[in-house]
């Protein structure tokens, strides 16, 4: 019962890095045998969009679920960029001048990435937007090249 307070600690230690190298051991006898062995099937847990019984339908209705997730639509009107000063310096009435020109296409942004291009209309007195442009996605990654 005479035993010292650092005598433990490297006896764990010396168990522990037995016990992990015997460990260790174990795994490489029990991996060589499987690489031996053909390929293990993946568990049946998630369906396979190319199963060879999928029919187009059955993709369409995996793919319905994510039809009621909403996303952020944006109509850009213009951008600009501003001092500090000049921002500070701004009160009610003051006009902060855009570089978009009068008249050009507005920009649709869904979560962020522009998708159309259009022009805005009134409708029973609220803002809407009519699109002139769809941007296709080869037009997105060219632009992302840029």
């Amino acid at each position: 019962m005479g035993m010292d307070s650092t005598e433990t600690p490297a006896g764990e230690a010396a168990i522990s890095e037995d016990d992990w190298a015997a460990a260790m051991a174990e795994q490489a006898v029990t991996d060589a045998p499987a690489a031996a062995q053909p390929t293990a099937q993946p568990a049946d847990i998630f369906p396979s969009f190319s199963a060879p019984g999928g029919a187009p339908g059955s993709i369409m209705n995996e793919l319905d679920m994510i039809l009621d997730i909403p996303v952020q639509l944006t109509v850009e009107l213009g951008r600009t960029k501003i001092t500090i000063k000049n921002l500070l310096q701004l009160a009610h009435g003051s006009v902060v001048e855009l570089e978009a020109m009068a008249g050009e296409p507005m920009n649709v942004l869904v979560n962020g990435t522009l998708i159309a291009q259009g022009e805005v209309v009134v409708v029973n007195d609220k803002f809407g937007i009519r699109l002139t442009d769809i941007i296709t996605p080869s037009e997105r990654m060219r632009k992302l090249g840029r």
